[in-house]
């Protein structure tokens, strides 16, 4: 079975359902709410998932909200549609599959199974064994620069799926809605979906 195949099994599409359903979330740019989203992909999963494995499907724009950060400065988010949040939350839980066993065991960040609580524990062992220095990096408007084609590049190294690869490109470049106009993403990976950083 291709890796599509997986994403867009019925099973894991109702698991992402239920998943977007929970975690509620802001309408995107179509102003879908979750609460429609069941009755949506009743009518509509056929048609989608013809599209996609046709790679004729076309993501939406994302919708630019700011969140306030605590030095003071915005973080731009994006909002995807509950359908795009649906999709790549279908995909987010195929791809953890291929990519957990190869990730550092010492990285709890957004992966199932870890918290900060178990990252503070691991600092607690590390204190505990005498280290006293830690460092804290941040690449500055790193997720804002990403290249689409090393991006790509790098997932095909373990996702050998042209039609998975076709989608995520397709999702980076799906533009951004912002003050009324949709700007096209030609460079970086918008914050705030289920497939994002």
């Amino acid at each position: 079975m291709k890796l599509m195949e997986k994403i867009l099994s019925k099973e894991n599409l109702a698991i992402a359902i239920k998943k977007v359903k929970k975690n509620k979330g802001a309408p995107g740019v179509d102003r879908m709410t979750v609460h429609e989203i069941e009755y949506w992909f009743e009518q509509y999963q056929d048609e989608l998932i013809t599209k996609i494995m046709n790679k004729q499907y076309r993501p939406m724009p994302v919708k630019r909200v700011y969140i306030p950060k605590s030095n003071g400065k915005q973080r731009p988010l994006g909002i995807p549609t509950v359908v795009d949040r649906v999709i790549q939350q279908a995909m987010a839980q195929v791809l953890s599959q291929v990519y957990e066993p190869i990730f550092s065991e010492h990285s709890y960040g957004f992966r199932p199974g870890r918290s900060a609580h178990m990252a503070m524990e691991e600092v607690l062992y590390y204190l505990n064994e005498g280290y006293e220095w830690i460092v804290d990096l941040d690449i500055e408007k790193f997720f804002d620069t990403v290249n689409h084609d090393k991006l790509i590049s790098i997932l095909r190294e373990k996702v050998n799926d042209a039609t998975t690869l076709h989608l995520i490109r397709a999702y980076l470049r799906a533009g951004v809605l912002d003050n009324g106009l949709v700007k096209s993403t030609t460079v970086g990976a918008v914050q705030g979906g289920p497939i994002s950083p």
